[in-house]
């Protein structure tokens, strides 16, 4: 049997965003899909995984609702469903930000020029440009654009801090990218507001980059929210950029460290996956609640409340 993989975001107003989200989960579920989708008031955003058929379904019905007629979907073929299950939650934001003030920062009405992948890869080598990856320290140690300027990150949220640190850069173009888009729509809109100039980001991200540029220049592999973990992206000059988190030797490979209560993001060759049994660390892999290492390193999350009100986060 054949599975697809969509990732896609949308962001639109959604009215009753918490009763939208109870009801696509029960919608998902009935399609047999898996995967995580987080439903805020500013809009969607999802992977989901199941069969051909029910993915085409899932797709039109998207496609059908007004508030989300324009969402792109990036289509991967796999050969079983990238999740174990399916979860639908509210949260404040569709990706986490911080930057929660529709009037200093909304997509909907400012956000950087969108370029296509062939548009993206004619401008990034240019003198007068800087191309900017906006992703967590874990996703581009794994794998970026060559020249890329990237930042010391744990997570999304911590970008508005990396503004001043940009600044000499102000006077350039700023191409920014990330896995599918959903992040650079936020930063861009950031940086225009911040008082950058020029400011584009890659519509569709890695993931559409490497369908339509043939991944030209994207070094190593890009990480995924999804139990694929990883994927490759460059079919025209492939390289592997990351190394061993315990011995240093080159490998393309991102687990989750073993122990839950690090599930540190790291790569790790197979030979120190052995030997540390998929942990990061001597004390990691002594601790009691340490999973079993399948050679994946990717591990089911433990469940939590489904579509309960978010609580507010500090920004």
């Amino acid at each position: 049997m054949k599975y697809n993989t969509l990732l896609y975001y949308c962001y639109s107003t959604i009215a009753d965003a918490e009763q939208f989200a109870a009801d696509h989960l029960k919608f998902c579920k009935d399609l047999g899909l898996t995967g995580r989708i987080i439903v805020a008031d500013e809009g969607l955003n999802g992977t989901v995984s199941g069969t051909v058929e029910a993915c085409k379904t899932y797709m039109e019905t998207v496609h059908a609702d007004p508030r989300f007629a324009a969402t792109e979907f990036k289509i991967d073929e796999v050969n079983t469903p990238s999740f174990v299950k399916m979860h639908v939650r509210y949260k404040s934001e569709i990706v986490h930000s911080g930057l929660r003030d529709p009037h200093i920062i909304n997509p909907q009405v400012k956000t950087g020029k969108h370029l296509e992948p062939v548009e993206f890869m004619e401008m990034k080598d240019r003198d007068d440009v800087v191309v900017l990856d906006v992703r967590s320290n874990y996703e581009h140690s794994l794998g970026k654009f060559k020249n890329a300027v990237t930042l010391d990150i744990d997570n999304f949220r911590d970008f508005p801090a990396m503004i001043n640190e940009l600044s000499k850069y102000k006077d350039k173009k700023i191409l920014t990218y990330c896995t599918g888009g959903i992040k650079c729509e936020k930063a861009s809109a950031l940086l225009l507001h911040e008082g950058f100039k020029d400011v584009y980001q890659l519509h569709g991200g890695i993931i559409k980059y490497g369908k339509e540029a043939g991944g030209k220049d994207f070094e190593g592999k890009c990480y995924v929210f999804d139990n694929r973990l990883s994927v490759d992206v460059n079919s025209v000059n492939p390289v592997v950029i990351s190394t061993c988190y315990n011995c240093g030797a080159t490998t393309d490979k991102m687990i989750n460290c073993a122990n839950p209560e690090c599930n540190e993001h790291f790569t790790q060759c197979d030979a120190c996956g052995d030997k540390m049994e998929g942990c990061c660390s001597p004390a990691c892999k002594e601790h009691p609640r340490k999973r079993v290492y399948d050679g994946t390193g990717y591990y089911v999350k433990v469940p939590q409340p489904v579509n309960k009100k978010a609580k507010p986060e500090l920004a």
